[in-house]
């Protein structure tokens, strides 16, 4: 008997066998499929061939199953599970009854704006899963090049190859005192004023770092940096220890201000920044990615 190559056998076949296994029946398990008997016989006859070898043995008034048979029958049952439950899994994927999101964020965002627009996704999604990724804005470009994360929300940069960024809103800079630094009380800063301060910066190779070391440029002020973290969070805990003053994002505002820090304004500090999303450039987003982004677009309007 030539025996076809495995890929020729259709779950339809599996089906077949399965029941007339389950119900030593032809008539039952005709009545089961929906077929006649004539053509489920012809379809187990070719289920056979398709084998190489007799699954049932039809010699006595009960269909019965040959050695073969019975060897093949819990193998072909875990197969149609595996099937159907192949099925379901996709389809809860796609009608969003589970899966996963993974989003990176910097800080300064994950600590203040995003945890509203998180609830609100739970709230309407409740069976996806999220995962979030709060690392600095070189590492959020990182996590979506390499697909650790679908989405990543960052100030835009001024080298973003391969990636898609969607502008959300603009920020500026605040300046980030100890409540007893004198200049604490004034309700606007420049560089000038900060001329001479001690400060706490971001680390070397950061955007913010690099931001703020060209805007100083632009003036005649110096400032004496005293120390350096990779995280805003940490700059804003060396601010209150008294090491010094720095400047911020504006979208720090809130975090900075529970943490009993003072925040004025930064005057003359350039144009404003946009933060934006961004997502690897010509990738497709899973369903749970293209509700949220719709999601958190409803929450902006960038103008």
């Amino acid at each position: 008997m030539n025996v076809q190559a495995p890929n020729s056998i259709t779950i339809r076949q599996l089906q077949i066998f399965v029941q007339l296994a389950e119900s030593r029946s032809f008539a039952e398990a005709a009545l089961r499929l929906h077929l006649s008997q004539p053509a489920l016989s012809i379809a187990i006859r070719k289920f056979e061939e398709s084998v190489g070898g007799s699954l049932l043995s039809r010699s006595t008034r009960m269909l019965e199953l040959t050695p073969e048979g019975r060897a093949f029958l819990p193998v072909a049952q875990r197969l149609l599970h595996d099937w159907d439950e192949a099925f379901t899994d996709l389809h809860n994927l796609f009608a969003m009854q589970r899966g996963k999101l993974t989003i990176a964020a910097m800080p300064s965002f994950a600590n203040s704006l995003l945890p509203q627009i998180l609830k609100l996704f739970h709230q309407q999604h409740a069976n996806i899963n999220i995962s979030l990724l709060d690392v600095v804005m070189e590492r959020v470009m990182e996590a979506v090049l390499d697909g650790r994360a679908e989405l990543g929300i960052i100030f835009e940069a001024q080298h973003m190859p391969g990636l898609e960024f969607m502008p959300l809103c603009e920020d500026s800079f605040v300046v980030l005192l100890n409540p007893e630094h004198r200049l604490s009380q004034l309700k606007s800063l420049s560089w000038t004023d900060l001329h001479g301060q001690s400060y706490v910066a971001m680390n070397r190779g950061s955007t913010i770092r690099a931001w703020c070391e060209e805007a100083v440029k632009q003036t005649d002020a110096h400032i004496n940096i005293v120390a350096e973290a990779s995280q805003l969070s940490t700059v804003g805990q060396l601010v209150a220890a008294g090491l010094g003053v720095s400047v911020v994002p504006a979208i720090c505002r809130e975090d900075m201000l529970r943490r009993g820090l003072c925040c004025v304004p930064l005057a003359h500090s350039g144009p404003a920044k946009r933060i934006g999303v961004i997502r690897r450039s010509r990738s497709n987003l899973s369903v749970p990615a293209t509700h949220f982004l719709a999601l958190i677009f409803e929450r902006f309007v960038f103008a």
